[in-house]
């Protein structure tokens, strides 16, 4: 396993520390942050949740810049992301406090579901599908919107109207139309399936 995967696997395993510092009902008090109060438990899972969502870039570059680009790490990358994403959308539910509803959580897990599922039978054909651009857009619409609601809004305090909302709009938006093109553009895989 070379660097790359490495990291990315990182990525995987910080995903329990997340939900552990999210889920278990740890009374650490509030922060005060531009004139917001924030539960220092989400402050702090923001920050793993971020820290780990750079390593997404972080393996990415490493890999293309040594020329590491295996068919491992174009398996392992995506998944990461779909895990570290689903589970920190289905916290964000769970919270109830911070705005995330179930109906666009669904959306954007059943995307991820159906594109892994397209992924196995591309596979199947001997096809290796990497993450293109929109993809890649899309996760990172994601990872904005999910750091913006954990850290409760507080980075856009000056601004008037909720970017928490509207980031994960955004992210829905980029979600369904990257889902859209991986399928369009794959097509073919149901006509060869048996």
């Amino acid at each position: 396993m070379n660097i790359p995967n490495r990291i990315t696997v990182s990525r995987i395993l910080l995903i329990p520390i997340f939900l552990i510092i999210m889920l278990v009902p740890f009374d650490w008090g509030e922060i005060h942050l531009l004139g917001a109060d924030i539960p220092v438990t989400h402050f702090i899972g923001a920050l793993i949740f971020i820290i780990a969502s750079t390593t997404d870039w972080v393996d990415g570059h490493y890999a293309r810049k040594y020329n590491l680009v295996t068919n491992m790490g174009k398996f392992l990358d995506p998944l990461a992301d779909k895990l570290l994403v689903s589970s920190a959308l289905i916290v964000l539910v769970e919270l109830q406090d911070l705005y995330a509803p179930s109906w666009i959580v669904i959306l954007i897990i059943s995307r991820e579901f159906a594109v892994t599922g397209l992924r196995l039978l591309l596979a199947g054909e001997g096809e290796v599908v990497a993450a293109n651009m929109l993809g890649k857009i899309k996760t990172w619409t994601q990872i904005i919107a999910i750091s913006v609601i954990l850290l409760h809004n507080i980075i856009f305090a000056m601004i008037p109207f909720r970017f928490d909302i509207l980031s994960l709009w955004v992210a829905l938006f980029f979600t369904v139309w990257s889902g859209w093109d991986y399928f369009a553009k794959n097509l073919h895989v149901f006509k060869n399936s048996k």
